[in-house]
């Protein structure tokens, strides 16, 4: 006969209804083999949960009471990781100056709802590498579908979200943060004897680029001392990126000398929208004036002594102050809108520049597209790397999973994400659509910020950012 106290019955009763809860959240019911072990733990006990602690052996109680605590910790942190929220810094400027590089972030993953784990077992606290040993921080055995649980909303217009890099499913190790897909084709095209395109059927171009992108990868594969070797990442353990959502599924977004058209209207370009400016100075600009406005040792780094000419990203407001200053500054120049290597897709010549891009349609789950060999470039990769495909052209056909068509429908929803330093941003326009799976949630306030060309005594904590809310930064 079982003997418990009541108080027993009592806390088993409070945390059977709390993980039945848990449950019916996660739609997942898997986890009711949990329960007899929760039931022994609180009532019956015939397992020894904590056969140490009986123990008179002062070692093994130091040891083990350190162990207990260490394995709790690790467990709670990673649920709480998984399902609730997580930290972020900000690495890079692609996003200032609405956050800044130093900015730690509070990432609330209920926002949008959380992921079931797509890659279990992994170490909490770490994204795909263990410190120190250089190693994966995860393990491949089991594997799960996508499956999301419910949230407070979705993904809204404007948005900043914190998402894993799309184009991050295939990483060289020697320079992880470089797209190995633009590397690829860089390379091949690099290897090869130049091409005149315009004289060449959309066929013929797709097969130029396949043989680029086959020659540059074969090239990245033998040479593991430039790039390091090739490693496949599972979705959720690709790395993490944080930028504005400035495009929803179904619409159609285009960007004309810099501003974003979403089905043909302007839409609002944040606050601290960043451009890249020509500024011709009589010197170089003073650090008391960078402080002042906000200016980075980063964003001081191309400066071309000999004619005293900085290539300077610069807000509206910096702008405004710097033109002022008469005594340092000759002129402020736009940055010339010139084609650049490497807009997405890299496979078609489009002519696009980072000023004025598309138009381009983002898909949307259940929306059926009609497919040509003109824009199957812009949509490959959804079809392809994200939802399983096999994509084949033949004499001027689509073939898909071996079946002749001219049209897809998606399975997932798309968005395009991009940076507000616009001239210093890796972002969609450089690899595509972010699609649903690859989102991880969204940051709620700062809870730290360093600024990294500042002292601990000098102001390296920016104090005034303490606890802003990210909702606030429009």
């Amino acid at each position: 006969m079982i003997q418990a106290s009541r108080r027993q019955w009592i806390k088993f009763d409070i945390v059977l209804l709390l993980y039945i809860v848990f449950l019916v959240w996660l739609r997942s019911w898997l986890g009711i083999v949990v329960i007899p072990f929760i039931f022994d733990a609180y009532i019956t006990k015939k397992i020894p949960w904590t056969w140490w602690k009986k123990s008179k052996n002062k070692a093994v109680l130091t040891v083990m009471g350190w162990v207990d605590a260490i394995v709790f910790a690790l467990v709670a942190v990673y649920f709480v990781n998984l399902y609730f929220f997580q930290n972020y810094v900000i690495p890079s400027s692609s996003l200032e100056k609405s956050l800044l590089v130093g900015d730690y972030l509070f990432v609330s993953k209920m926002s949008y709802g959380a992921r079931i784990p797509q890659t279990p077992l992994h170490m909490p606290l770490t994204q795909h590498t263990l410190p120190v040993f250089n190693c994966k921080s995860y393990l491949e055995w089991i594997q799960w579908d996508y499956k999301r649980v419910g949230g407070l909303g979705t993904v809204q217009l404007n948005d900043i979200v914190v998402f894993n890099f799309p184009a991050g499913d295939s990483v060289a190790t020697a320079i992880p943060a470089d797209d190995l897909y633009r590397l690829s084709y860089d390379a091949g095209r690099q290897l090869s004897q130049p091409v005149d395109m315009s004289r060449l059927t959309l066929e013929q171009q797709r097969q130029v680029f396949a043989y680029y992108y086959t020659a540059g990868r074969k090239y990245i594969d033998e040479n593991p001392q430039l790039y390091g070797k090739v490693i496949a990442r599972p979705v959720d353990r690709r790395e993490n990126y944080v930028k504005r959502c400035v495009g929803l599924p179904g619409q159609t977004l285009e960007i004309k000398d810099r501003i974003i058209y979403l089905d043909g209207k302007p839409n609002k370009e944040p606050d601290n929208v960043q451009y890249r400016y020509i500024v011709r100075t009589k010197g170089r600009i003073p650090e008391d004036l960078c402080h002042e406005l906000g200016i980075s040792q980063e964003d001081l780094m191309m400066y071309y002594p000999e004619e005293s000419v900085y290539n300077l990203p610069l807000t509206a407001q910096a702008k405004a102050a710097l033109s002022a200053r008469k005594d340092v500054v000759l002129s402020i120049e736009n940055m010339p809108d010139e084609p650049i290597d490497g807009l997405y897709p890299v496979n078609k010549i489009t002519g696009w520049t980072l000023d004025n891009y598309g138009p381009v349609w983002i898909p949307k789950k259940g929306e059926t597209i009609d497919l040509t060999l003109d824009n199957l470039p812009v949509y490959e990769r959804p079809i392809h790397a994200y939802e399983g495909n096999r994509i084949e052209v033949k004499d001027g056909k689509i073939y898909i999973n071996g079946q002749e068509t001219t049209r897809y429908t998606f399975k997932m929803d798309y968005y395009w994400m991009m940076g507000d330093n616009r001239h210093n941003s890796a972002d969609s326009r450089f690899w595509g659509f972010v699609p649903e799976d690859h989102i991880v949630g969204k940051p709620i306030f700062i809870w730290l910020s360093l600024d990294q060309d500042r002292g601990w005594l000098d102001g390296k904590v920016r104090w005034n950012r303490l606890f802003k809310f990210v909702d606030t930064i429009k």
